[in-house]
């Protein structure tokens, strides 16, 4: 990732808890004077804009590119022809205010090289991702792994720990 600012990812499989986590580490973050952007990567279609609304009408009508702006918020909404046309993460995060903001916080993008702390649940019977993943920095989970990582290990429950590991190892190391 070619950036001026931190981007670390969380890299996990579906149903680990990477969005509740996220909500959980943010106001901590936020706490410490941070300026965070959030980039989510879903798999599967989705609508922000509702039927009925002017911007809604107005990007079906064929705008390729709708921005909605108030006195406090933005979104900006663009149209691809093909999936070919989806940006990649780096192009995502060049496009982000890098004057604004000090950390950027990604969810999925797990086969891209970034640095990722990978979020582990053992109950969910899935193999820690770490072995294959050389950008993984960190390991979040429910349990150790049975061999030694070379990894800091992190407790996924315990928000706090991953917070001060984002804020004092990553961002400020």
């Amino acid at each position: 990732m070619n950036t001026s600012i931190p981007v670390i990812g969380f890299s996990a499989f579906s149903g680990t808890g990477k969005t509740t986590l996220l909500r959980q580490l943010i106001p901590i973050l936020k706490s410490e004077g941070l300026n965070i952007a959030v980039i989510k990567h879903a798999h599967h279609d989705f609508d922000l804009d509702m039927p009925g609304k002017d911007s809604y009408q107005l990007r079906k009508a064929g705008a390729d590119e709708t921005i909605i702006c108030t006195m406090t918020r933005m979104v900006r909404i663009s149209e691809f022809e093909s999936p070919q046309q989806e940006p990649d993460l780096q192009q995502i995060v060049n496009s982000l205010d890098h004057e604004r903001l000090d950390l950027v916080l990604v969810e999925g993008y797990k086969d891209v090289a970034f640095p990722k702390i990978e979020l582990h649940r053992e109950a969910m019977g899935k193999p820690f991702r770490y072995v294959r993943d050389e950008s993984v920095i960190a390991v979040a989970s429910d349990v150790r792994p049975d061999v030694d990582i070379k990894l800091p290990y992190l407790d996924i429950n315990d928000i706090n720990s991953i917070a001060k590991f984002i804020y004092q190892d990553f961002y400020t190391g």
